[in-house]
Parts: structure tokens; C-alpha cells; sequence
């Protein structure tokens, strides 16, 4: 019977259903195992007491580990309020405006780029927004250690950047920048003057989503397919059985055609009746 065309095309189905379910389903897999590894890494350094900078990067070129992103770092120097880069399109708590990047230039060597936080966008697209300025003099500065963004390649006028992206920054900047850059998450001058400072950004989210549901979802799936092939399968088996049964002639639906199989009597039918 699963010979005939038609359950060779059913059986063909099911098969390319049953592998599209298995890939779609690694695919969510892995999309809730990157959102995992960022969720506990922030679980496990959020709210960590911060180190020094120099004990996670010991110099400028030295590369951040993925595993240290999230570190809460300190680190002293003093701010270069000339070369503030602004970053477009930065939404916090559901408002978009700019994050307000400013480098910070340290004691022994070496430029860090600091997030001060964000400010909301000003009337029209033209205008820039108002900015508080960085404090003046030598200044300690504590906060979370986070990787560059990719180069959107989008030329943006100066002072503005599309996204955090360190090696353009560093075309703007006079000194070796560091390969990360901070959130801020206080400041504290040296000379007590008062800090005004941009909003600070929100907490980021270590909400996992739904990803791992999904992948469950679309494995169990996989074999719908077979399961209504093979339903469809007995039921025709069953009706070529009863035909036989009962005459086996005329299955055209003539006067010679057997009897119609009954159909299996249900508790909500028995209730109807």
C-alpha cells in the first residue's frame, strides 16, 4: 500500500517536514544557548565588585575575553571632553536618542571610551541635543566592561558615531585605545567638584526568551508527518478490509457495493444521540 504514488508523495513529505522541524529547531536551540552563556555571565558579574582595569587588560592591544564582558572595572584618568563621540539611534526604556561616548585618557598610558549614559534626541534630527559635560580634572571612574559593535560602514558627520565600534573611534581619537570600552556606572572627581551626568542606561535584560520553548515545539513536530501518513494508511487499510469482507464488488458505489464501514461510536456522539 505506502507503493502507491500517493503515499510515496505523503511518506516524501513528511521526511522534508521532518527535517525542516530538526533544523528549525537547532536553530532556536542555539539562539537560546547564546541568549543563555550572555544571561549568566551578566547574572555572575553584574553585581560584582569592581577591579582594577589593568589586572583584566593589561595594555591597549590586549583583547577582552568574552567571558570578562560584564566586569565591573575601575579606572582613573582624566576625561578628553573635545573628542566626545555621540552614538544615534540608542533606545533606553523604549525612548531613542544618544549614548554619549567620551574618552578618558589614563594615568599610565593608554584611552579608554567611557558610555557616560544617554540623552534624549533633540526637536529635529539637525539639531544636536544638550550634553552634560564631563567633569574637569582627574577623575575615578567605575563600570562594566562590554565588547565593541560591528562597523555599520554608514558615514556619519563628525563627533557622531552609528554604533561603538572601536576602531573607528579610534580614527578620532588622539591615543591607543583600549579593545573594550566602560558603562559608566559612577564617577568620582578628584577635586569634589558636583557631576552632572547623562541618564544612565538600563539594566540589561537577562531574560532568555523563548527560544528554548520553540526548539521543544518544532522537535516535537517532526514527526507529525509520519504520524498522519500512518494514520492515513490504517484507515484506508481498515476500509479495503471491511470491503472485502463484505462482498468486495462494486466499491463504485453501485447496488453491488458493500455496506458503508461504520464509524466508531464516541462518548459525545453517544451524548448527542
Amino acid at each position: 500500500m505506502l507503493k502507491t504514488r500517493r503515499w510515496l508523495g505523503a511518506l516524501a513529505l513528511a521526511v522534508a517536514f521532518c527535517v525542516a522541524a530538526i533544523f528549525l529547531g537547532r536553530w532556536q536551540w542555539h539562539r537560546y544557548e547564546a541568549k543563555d552563556t550572555v544571561a549568566d555571565r551578566i547574572t555572575a558579574h553584574y553585581h560584582a565588585d569592581p577591579v582594577p582595569l589593568r589586572s583584566v587588560l593589561p595594555t591597549p592591544h590586549t583583547g577582552m575575553p568574552a567571558s570578562d564582558e560584564w566586569t565591573p572595572v575601575t579606572v582613573t584618568g582624566r576625561y578628553d571632553a573635545s573628542s566626545t563621540q555621540l552614538i544615534r539611534n540608542r533606545p533606553n526604556h523604549g525612548v531613542y536618542g544618544y549614548e554619549v561616548l567620551v574618552p578618558l585618557h589614563l594615568q599610565h598610558g593608554g584611552v579608554l571610551l567611557v558610555d557616560r549614559g544617554w540623552v534624549r534626541n533633540a526637536k529635529t534630527a539637525a539639531t544636536l541635543p544638550d550634553v552634560p559635560p564631563p567633569p574637569d580634572g582627574r577623575v575615578t571612574v567605575t563600570g562594566w566592561m562590554r565588547e565593541g559593535e560591528p562597523n555599520l560602514h554608514r558615514d556619519m558627520p563628525g563627533g557622531q558615531l552609528a554604533s561603538i565600534n572601536l576602531g573607528q573611534a579610534q580614527q578620532r581619537i588622539d591615543g591607543n585605545v583600549f579593545e573594550t570600552y566602560v558603562i559608566m556606572k559612577h564617577e568620582d572627581p578628584a577635586n569634589g567638584q558636583p557631576v552632572t551626568r547623562p541618564k544612565p542606561l538600563e539594566q540589561p535584560s537577562t531574560d532568555r526568551g523563548p527560544h528554548l520553548a520553540y526548539a521543544l515545539q518544532w522537535w516535537a513536530a517532526s514527526i507529525v508527518g509520519f504520524v498522519l501518513v500512518f494514520v492515513g494508511v490504517r484507515r484506508q487499510k481498515l476500509d479495503e478490509d471491511w470491503q472485502r469482507e463484505h462482498g468486495g464488488e462494486g466499491t463504485d458505489g453501485g447496488p453491488d457495493a458493500p455496506p458503508p464501514r461504520p464509524k466508531k461510536v464516541r462518548i459525545w456522539d453517544e451524548e448527542d444521540a
